[in-house]
C-alpha cells in the first residue's frame, strides 16, 4: 500500500455516495427501477475514479491523466444523448407527454451531475493529500451540499401564485375562470370534463415569471407531472378528454385543464408547486438594458 492508496479509495467512496444521493426514482419512475439506476451506478463509479486518479497522477507529473478526463467528458456526452433519445422515443407512449423542453433538462441533469461527481472526487482526493483525513472529510461535506443544492433547482411555486378554480361551459366553449381552453361541442363530452375536470389558475409573481411560463414546453411539464402523479381520465383516440393550458394574453396568467384521477385539490396544487422551472425555459427579460 503507498501513499495514494487511501486518498483514492476515500475520494472514490465520497464520488459514489454522491451520485447515489443525486439518482433518485420518484413518482415520475425515472430512472426506471432497476436497471436504470444500475445505468447510472456505474457510471458515478467510472465519475468518481476518474476524478480521483487524476490528482496523484498529476502529482506524479503525468499530465496524460487531463486527456483521460477529457475523454470522460465526451463520454457524459453520451450520456446525454442517450437520456434524450431513450425518453424521446418513450414520450410517444405516454397518455400526456413529457415534451421535448422537460426531456432536455433531464438528460442536461445526468450529464451534469457525473460531472459534479469528478469534482467532488478530485477536490477531496486533493485535500486528503495535501492535508489530511480531516479536510478531506471536510471539503467531501462541502461538495455534498454543494450538490444537493444544484440538484435541488427551482420549482414552480417560487414563480407563480396556485388557485384552483372549477372549469365551466359558455354555450360550447369551456373555461377557467376567465380564460378560454377549448371547444366541446358533444353534451356526453361536456358532462364527462364537468364530472372529472379540474382547473387550476397560475398568476406570474413578476415580469420574468410571465415569460417563463408562457414557454410551451413548461406548460406541459405543469401537465405531464400532474398526470403522473394523480392519474389521467383519458385514453388513446380522446382528443376531447385532452389536458390543457391556455394562456390570458392580458396579464400573462394560465389557466389548466386537467382530468384526474384522483381529485384532491391539495395534492394538485402540491404537484404543480413542485414542477421543476424548466432551465430551457426560463426568461429574463428585466435584465435587457431596454427594461431596465
Amino acid at each position: 500500500m503507498n501513499e495514494y492508496t487511501l486518498p483514492v479509495i476515500f475520494g472514490v467512496i465520497v464520488g459514489v455516495l454522491t451520485r447515489l444521493h443525486m439518482l433518485r426514482t420518484d413518482y415520475r419512475q425515472y430512472p426506471t427501477y432497476l436497471h436504470g439506476k444500475i445505468i447510472h451506478i456505474a457510471l458515478g463509479v467510472i465519475a468518481a475514479g476518474l476524478g480521483t486518479v487524476a490528482v496523484p497522477s498529476i502529482m506524479e507529473e503525468d499530465f496524460t491523466a487531463i486527456t483521460f478526463l477529457t475523454l470522460a467528458a465526451s463520454q457524459f456526452r453520451d450520456v446525454r444523448n442517450m437520456e434524450r433519445n431513450t425518453l424521446t422515443v418513450l414520450d410517444d407512449f405516454e397518455l400526456v407527454k413529457r415534451g421535448s423542453t422537460y426531456i432536455e433538462g433531464i438528460a442536461i441533469a445526468f450529464e451534469s451531475r457525473n460531472y459534479l461527481v469528478i469534482f467532488t472526487s478530485l477536490l477531496t482526493t486533493f485535500a486528503y493529500l495535501v492535508f489530511n483525513l480531516y479536510a478531506a472529510i471536510i471539503v467531501a461535506i462541502f461538495c455534498f451540499v454543494i450538490s444537493r443544492k444544484l440538484m435541488a433547482g427551482g420549482k414552480l411555486k417560487d414563480i407563480v401564485t396556485i388557485e384552483h378554480v372549477e372549469p365551466h361551459f359558455e354555450g360550447a366553449g369551456l373555461y377557467v375562470d376567465t380564460i378560454y381552453i377549448m371547444n366541446i361541442g358533444l353534451p356526453s363530452n361536456q358532462e364527462a370534463i364537468l364530472k372529472y375536470g379540474m382547473g387550476f389558475i397560475l398568476t406570474p409573481k413578476n415580469f420574468n415569471s410571465i415569460a417563463t411560463i408562457a414557454n410551451l414546453g413548461q406548460r406541459q411539464a405543469v401537465l405531464h407531472d400532474l398526470s403522473t402523479a394523480l392519474g389521467v381520465v383519458r385514453d388513446s383516440g380522446a382528443p376531447a378528454l385532452v389536458p390543457l393550458v391556455k394562456r390570458d394574453l392580458d396579464n400573462g396568467r394560465l389557466g389548466i385543464f386537467v382530468l384526474p384521477q384522483d381529485r384532491d385539490v391539495e395534492k394538485a396544487i402540491q404537484v404543480i408547486g413542485e414542477v421543476p422551472t424548466l432551465e430551457n425555459a426560463i426568461r429574463m427579460p428585466s435584465e435587457a438594458k431596454v427594461n431596465r
